[in-house]
């Protein structure tokens, strides 16, 4: 059982890869180039001042917007379609009396927001030309760091809810579980360092652009992944 839905979850990853990729070539690219332009013309201005620096490109602009952005996307849906199935095989019969379809929908709403929604919140994506070099890894440290904690104040508040539940009801406890999730995050948003390395003059629209695409991204994969994972299983197991 646990292998035909490792195998749906997959197959659910790969369709909500190809929507993605659709997405972010229409929407997300857009942004990329102009960013790079950004970054083009200031390396321009200081070869004229002499502070150029040439660095070899090692894959052209064309085949990382195209079939590099495709691999990298398709991939990724597969690899979160089967781990999103994993988790889906372990929750089945466990929470409550949820279908497939409604049990899959809310797995793929908590994980949008775990992994996507409130790491973003405190260190959204930056295009290219913004952020500094030498800080990628502590970025990269601190944005993974939010993620693991939110992953962790989830099973936290999911377990609070299973031990309010018999007190307090299903829905109540569902409320309080949410509550405390939100409490928590809150706390850590603040407690966690600001990063803000975006030039005062870059432009503010193509900023919130880059992140809204980088965030519809997320959504649209998770909410693919979340829907046509529920209708596949649903068609052997109805409910």
């Amino acid at each position: 059982m646990v292998g035909k839905f490792l195998v749906r979850g997959m197959l659910a990853g790969v369709v909500a890869g190809l929507l993605t990729f659709g997405f972010a070539r229409w929407y997300g690219e857009p942004q990329v180039e102009q960013a790079i332009s950004l970054e083009t013309h200031a390396e321009a201005h200081g070869a004229e001042h002499g502070h150029a620096h040439e660095e070899e490109e090692l894959v052209s602009r064309p085949t990382q917007a195209g079939i590099g952005l495709l691999t990298g996307v398709v991939v990724f849906g597969a690899a979160v379609g089967g781990l999103f199935a994993l988790v889906f095989a372990y929750a089945y019969g466990r929470v409550g009396q949820l279908g497939a379809r409604a049990l899959s929908a809310w797995l793929a709403l908590a994980a949008f927001i775990t992994l996507a929604l409130v790491p973003m919140l405190k260190y959204p994506a930056n295009p290219p030309s913004v952020g500094m070099a030498e800080t990628i890894g502590y970025r990269t440290g601190l944005f993974f760091l939010l993620i693991a904690i939110s992953i962790t104040t989830t099973v936290f508040a999911l377990k609070m809810r299973g031990t309010l539940a018999t007190r307090l009801g299903s829905w109540n406890a569902s409320i309080s579980a949410a509550v405390i999730y939100v409490a928590i995050i809150a706390v850590i948003l603040n407690v966690l360092p600001p990063l803000n390395e975006v030039a005062t003059n870059f432009p503010a629209v193509l900023l919130w652009q880059f992140r809204l695409a980088a965030l519809g991204m997320q959504f649209l994969l998770w909410t693919t992944i979340g829907l046509l994972f529920g209708w596949l299983v649903a068609q052997r197991q109805p409910g």
